[in-house]
């Protein structure tokens, strides 16, 4: 159980992970107050929450309506992982321009539900992250883990984002650089492990080895 709980925050916090997302949130936030930002921010994570919450609990409906097996998922997933490891391995940072005739409301809601909510905090990784945790959870209390490390993966997102700018005065931005690097390396890793738990079945099963 405790090796379960482990697996599911490191890959959910490498998916969605959160001091990535700070220099972004800041740029995109800088000319709001820092209530407007908080606002902005739990908007975002609950946008975020309840899109993970909804592939968690019907990936399985979707998985049977396409006829897609958690093998293929898996393969798949691996691939788009391993893509998303390689650029934060680089120390990639996504830059997003938005438009300046837009009204400081309206301006506030879009950025908040996208790009930030999705797909910057609730990415395709995430979202593939969570449907085969869920899959993999064979007890009620297994899923209830995947669903409780998803809300505290957000909650620990919200608290990055509100305070983005005193963390990235603490690491600076060759620390950040760092940690963008070390959960690069992490989700490679693990994208290789899904990728070959994904491929072993489906080579067995062409070859019909048992």
């Amino acid at each position: 159980m405790f090796a379960f709980t482990l697996l599911c925050f490191v890959s959910l916090f490498t998916m969605v992970n959160p001091i990535s997302i700070i220099p972004v949130f800041n740029s995109m936030t800088a000319s709001l107050t820092p209530k407007e930002v908080r606002r902005v921010a739990l908007r975002a994570s609950i946008t975020a929450l309840i899109t993970l919450i909804f592939f968690a609990l019907t990936g399985q409906f979707v998985f049977k309506f396409f006829q897609i097996s958690i093998h293929s998922f898996r393969l798949v997933g691996g691939v788009i992982f391993f893509i998303m490891g390689y650029e934060m391995l680089q120390a990639r940072l996504t830059r997003t321009n938005y438009d300046e005739q837009t009204t400081r409301k309206q301006y506030m809601q879009d950025i908040a539900i996208t790009p930030l909510g999705i797909p910057m905090i609730c990415g395709p990784g995430a979202i593939t992250t969570i449907i085969v945790l869920m899959n993999q959870g064979e007890t009620v209390a297994e899923q209830s883990i995947v669903l409780g490390m998803t809300f505290l993966i957000v909650s620990l997102g919200f608290v990055a984002l509100i305070s983005g700018n005193k963390i990235l005065k603490l690491v600076g931005e060759s620390g950040n650089k760092v940690v963008l690097r070390l959960m690069g390396l992490i989700e490679m890793v693990i994208a290789v492990e899904w990728f070959f738990a994904g491929l072993k079945p489906i080579l067995r099963d062409i070859f019909k080895i048992h």
